[in-house]
């Protein structure tokens, strides 16, 4: 079963040995003891429904408990301290694309905010209910989750939206084809909110970002149902898959989605490698990405992250094993690591790791062949639940992404790190706080930041904690001309900056699509941009 409070399933956990809650106490500090609030107590704060009746719609108080909030970390306090203050009035679980119909329809005559909710992974707020307003109707798609065709001919599959990550790769693997969207999310991550939220996996640099893969698809709006034509390339006007990829519920609901795939790989390897410094590291990993090396991911890991992998992996003597053989050859500590797959055929994947090989060893680097890479990919669905465990233990962790020109990224990541890190000094509280470049491109890449802190005594503290170290971030981001969410979405949490990354009128062309498709509102009103 799914947990309420924190990440997945109740049935897994991640433990944290004793070294490494000493680390994090010597670099954060001791946590505060602080208790958790029954989910009994959160089910007495649902109040009662405003809805009218319909047969597809539950009132429920654990059901709208459940649809609630998402995985933010102002979801998390509210879940966790209590704070919850707003609910959906009832939640649906349609099967069909006319079930989908029929509950826009009756939201429409209801007067109702209709907010889709695939698998309840959002981090910045896109599920949500507005505290103020008309009632709200959680519609869960996950019964929604079938194959519905795969042609082989075209390499295409045709899945109802609500399929989740292991789901869909399931029904693929069956038949001897993959899609390869693998967001650190792809447990409970759904596929129509990988489209409306233009979400990224974690082997894009391969696979790709789910905009080429996405290549048609069927809409339940207010205005009608809208299909996105099914033709490979057209000149034929604007692609409007580019209005529903990103459009974060605003248009509408996806109800299906016809995918590119392939055939599975031959084989896949993941391994690492090291840099002295993270200088040196982005260097060659911008050498990397411009030389379009045939590989399947790749990320570096800045000095900080290095070590705090490292002290949290649990493997203390190994560990200490590998940083003294690191030290031998050069890689001291400001070393960096970097992660690598290889997908495809044995005789494709021989030559980009020899290419490979030649770009590490060109900039200091050295390769490593065992374990790291092997570890890395075993542990990649389970890190969420890492948050899990810190969260209970005391420490609030979160983190932000963006994505910035190569001759801006390494500024952009050192002034990210000084804003979040020195955000909290009034309060004289340490923040650990690290990154990653995780997507490549031939023009920049992104940077993922992880920043974890002391959860404070009193709840209000730890959001108001958490909001000068977003807005610091987000100012930063903004002001070195990066985005503001390079695979998250917008939300709740990142509106406040949509207006500086999208100029005048590109904000009036969003707001008049929105209302035209939507003209009474009722779609996921408040996240990605205000009408008025």
């Amino acid at each position: 079963m799914k947990r309420i409070q924190g990440w997945g399933n109740i049935q897994t956990d991640y433990p944290l040995p004793d070294p490494a809650r000493a680390y994090l106490e010597t670099v954060v500090g001791t946590p505060h003891k602080l208790p958790t609030i029954p989910i009994a107590e959160l089910i007495k704060k649902v109040p009662p429904s405003r809805l009218p009746a319909h047969p597809l719609i539950t009132t429920d108080p654990e059901d709208r408990l459940r649809h609630a909030r998402g995985q933010s970390l102002p979801d998390w306090v509210d879940m966790y301290d209590g704070l919850v203050d707003s609910f959906p009035d009832g939640v649906a679980y349609p099967e069909t694309d006319e079930q989908v119909r029929d509950l826009i329809q009756y939201t429409l005559k209801a007067g109702v905010n209709l907010i889709p909710y695939g698998g309840g992974s959002s981090v910045v707020g896109h599920l949500t209910p507005l505290q103020e307003g008309p009632p709200s109707l959680s519609v869960d798609l996950g019964k929604m989750n079938r194959l519905l065709d795969l042609n082989e001919d075209n390499l295409e599959a045709t899945f109802q939206a609500g399929v989740t990550g292991p789901q869909l790769e399931t029904q693929l693997e069956q038949r001897g084809f993959i899609l390869g969207h693998f967001p650190q999310s792809w447990e409970y991550s759904s596929l129509g909110g990988w489209i409306v939220t233009r979400s990224v996996g974690q082997q894009s640099y391969h696979y790709g970002r789910i905009e080429p893969l996405f290549a048609c698809g069927h809409l339940e709006t207010p205005s009608g149902p809208l299909d996105l034509p099914h033709i490979p390339k057209s000149a034929a006007g604007p692609d409007l898959r580019h209005l529903v990829l990103g459009s974060e519920a605003r248009l509408g609901i996806v109800t299906q989605a016809t995918m590119r795939i392939r055939r599975l790989p031959e084989e896949e390897h993941f391994y690492a490698a090291f840099f002295p410094n993270f200088e040196i590291g982005a260097t060659a990993v911008r050498k990397i990405a411009q030389s379009e090396l045939a590989l399947s991911m790749v990320r570096l890991s800045d000095p900080m992250e290095t070590e705090t992998t490292f002290q949290l992996s649990g493997e203390e003597a190994l560990v200490n094993i590998a940083k003294k053989g690191l030290n031998l050859f050069g890689q001291g500590a400001e070393r960096c690591m970097l992660i690598y797959g290889l997908t495809g055929s044995r005789a494709e994947n021989r030559l980009a790791d020899r290419q490979l090989a030649h770009i590490v060893r060109s900039h200091q680097g050295m390769m490593v062949k065992f374990y790291l890479g092997e570890a890395w990919i075993k542990k990649r669905f389970l890190t969420p639940y890492l948050r899990n465990t810190l969260w209970e233990l005391g420490y609030a962790l979160d983190t932000l992404e963006t994505a910035l020109p190569w001759d801006k990224l390494q500024d952009g990541r050192q002034a990210i790190l000084h804003a979040i890190s020195h955000a909290l000094k009034a309060e004289n509280e340490p923040v650990l706080v690290f990154s990653h470049i995780s997507h490549v491109y031939t023009n920049g890449g992104s940077m993922y930041v992880t920043y974890l802190y002391r959860r404070a005594e009193d709840s209000q503290e730890t959001l108001a904690r958490w909001t000068k170290m977003k807005a610091a971030a987000s100012q930063c981001i903004t002001q070195m001309g990066g985005t503001i969410s390079h695979q998250h979405g917008v939300g709740l949490d990142h509106k406040p900056y949509l207006h500086i990354e999208k100029d005048p009128t590109s904000m009036h062309i969003i707001r008049n699509i929105i209302s035209t498709v939507d003209p009474d509102g009722i779609m996921n009103t408040g996240k990605l941009i205000d009408l008025d």
